[in-house]
């Protein structure tokens, strides 16, 4: 590693958890004290991946990470990479790690529960030792943290000391907003943005947000009377890729709010998970939702109707409750993807409890989970579920029309014994202690043709077979199979046969 002299010593952080390495970036002045933090990593392989790009002179790592820990990754810097020095972060319980890291060469390590401003700086002072072109603090009277390290600051939630004049130089207007834009993230997008921007917005002072939420953010600041053509050219610029969403924050007036105003902006990208067909979304521009679409979803009513096999009165339920979710977005995007995979779970269980055959459900939620939780927009996410919904109900109607179901077999025997007789749904439900109305939804869930298609089918295939012995008459036959009305029984036996009782006998015997 080749260092010219005079230059910050330049620091690669690493570690999975953001809000560590938050801290690190926040605990002292790195500018000031003379170090540079040139990148960040969430595990060894990114890491591995920046310090050949990046080409820093400490890495300051976690020792238990995904992917590729602190450990390998110290001893694959140590073999490429043997001029960086490493320090390392640790728990209490991790020694036997960090002890086999110091084999391999590491400047140092600390304890997280004591990681803090004068710890870290000692640990990286004591680093820096091995360059020739460091020295301790030789920024300290003179550095001023940059403008885009104020504004990083500002939204991490820490506070500044940047002089007044300062600021009033770098923002000389009295108004700022957030622009977030969101595409595939490249090289392209960013300088294709950044012309745009210079191109429709004048006076108006742009900052880069370094931040890893969205693809490319702008800091605008800009005069309040500047508001209403930014949001027209932001409009005219989203037309040219309707892929790339445009997200526009509140104005605000103070730049120590920057972090409130941040926030806003995150939740507002996840307004497009729903609002995928609105390329630009405004704050005081976005369409208005569904009074009714907070209403939770009554788990037990969806069950209850599923155990006694109502099945279509529970499918509707559901959808018309996810039909209203899908225009509530606001809905946070996890809470409601979770909410699709806790459905898909319930459905694949309750088929199981009640003897359907939901093998193949079982292997496949779990593709179902991945692909809606990988989903980009709303559609995307309902229209797994509508398929997973179509498998369900194909191994709901296959038993359903399998009469060989313990009950059904009972209600059929039932008709088969008793179809001469005056028999009702009501009197059948009481014989077998069912609610009516729950019989009349099983029978039709369970079998082809409903309770009195059912009856008049048995009944008029008894009285053929009557009919072709020829020996008993016409009105006596429909006493016989259960019509109490002669007439009842000719029109009944007509719309089914398609002639009547007698033109049936007369063709039998002819």
């Amino acid at each position: 590693m080749t260092v010219p002299v005079n230059e910050w010593c330049k620091v690669l952080i690493v570690d999975d958890e953001v809000l560590i390495r938050q801290g690190i970036k926040h605990y002292i002045n790195w500018e000031q004290e003379g170090f540079q933090i040139v990148g960040e990593a969430a595990n060894g392989r990114e890491a591995l991946d920046m310090i050949e790009k990046l080409d820093p002179h400490i890495v300051i790592t976690d020792i238990v990470m995904p992917m590729m820990d602190g450990e390998e990754l110290t001893r694959a810097i140590k073999k490429d990479y043997p001029n960086i020095e490493v320090i390392v972060l640790s728990s209490f319980g991790d020694f036997d790690y960090v002890r086999s890291t110091f084999q391999s060469g590491v400047a140092d390590y600390i304890l997280k529960p004591k990681l803090d401003g004068p710890e870290l700086k000692k640990a990286l002072q004591q680093a820096a030792k091995k360059f020739p072109f460091f020295t301790t603090g030789k920024n300290s009277k003179d550095t001023i943290p940059t403008i885009e390290q104020m504004i990083e600051k500002l939204i991490s939630g820490y506070e500044i000391d940047h002089p007044l004049e300062t600021i009033t130089e770098v923002f000389p207007y009295s108004h700022f907003c957030l622009l977030g834009i969101n595409g595939t993230k490249s090289r392209q997008l960013e300088e294709d943005a950044e012309k745009n921007l210079k191109l429709h917005l004048k006076d108006i002072s742009i900052h880069p947000v370094a931040t890893t939420d969205l693809d490319i953010t702008y800091l605008l600041n800009f005069n309040i009377d500047k508001l209403p053509s930014i949001h027209e050219s932001i409009k005219v610029m989203s037309t040219s890729d309707r892929e790339i969403g445009w997200i526009v924050s509140e104005p605000f007036t103070l730049i120590t709010d920057l972090k409130i105003y941040y926030d806003q902006l995150l939740k507002m990208i996840q307004y497009h998970f729903y609002l995928q067909n609105n390329s630009v979304l405004i704050y005081d521009e976005l369409p208005s939702q569904l009074a009714n679409g907070n209403n939770p979803f009554n788990l037990n009513r969806f069950t209850e109707d599923f155990k006694r096999e109502q099945f279509d009165s529970a499918f509707d339920y559901l959808e018309k409750h996810v039909d209203d979710l899908s225009r509530q977005y606001t809905m946070d995007v996890f809470e409601f993807k979770s909410f699709l995979g806790n459905i898909i779970f319930n459905i694949t269980v309750l088929l199981g409890n009640m003897n359907y055959d939901n093998e193949a459900l079982e292997k496949e939620k779990y593709s179902y989970f991945a692909s809606i939780n990988d989903a980009t927009h709303v559609k995307e996410a309902t229209a797994l579920l509508h398929s997973f919904l179509a498998e369900a109900n194909t191994i709901i109607t296959s038993k359903s029309n399998d009469i060989s179901h313990p009950n059904m077999r009972k209600l059929l025997d039932y008709i088969e014994k008793h179809y001469a007789e005056s028999i009702s749904l009501s009197e059948m439900a009481k014989h077998f202690h069912f609610n009516p109305s729950y019989l009349s939804t099983y029978f039709n869930t369970h079998n082809k043709e409903g309770f009195s298609e059912y009856l008049n089918r048995i009944r008029i295939e008894k009285s053929v077979e009557l009919l072709e012995k020829g020996t008993v008459s016409i009105s006596e036959i429909s006493g016989m199979v259960g019509y109490s009305d002669h007439s009842y029984f000719t029109k009944v036996f007509k719309k089914m046969m398609g002639i009547s009782p007698s033109s049936y006998r007369k063709r039998f015997f002819t």
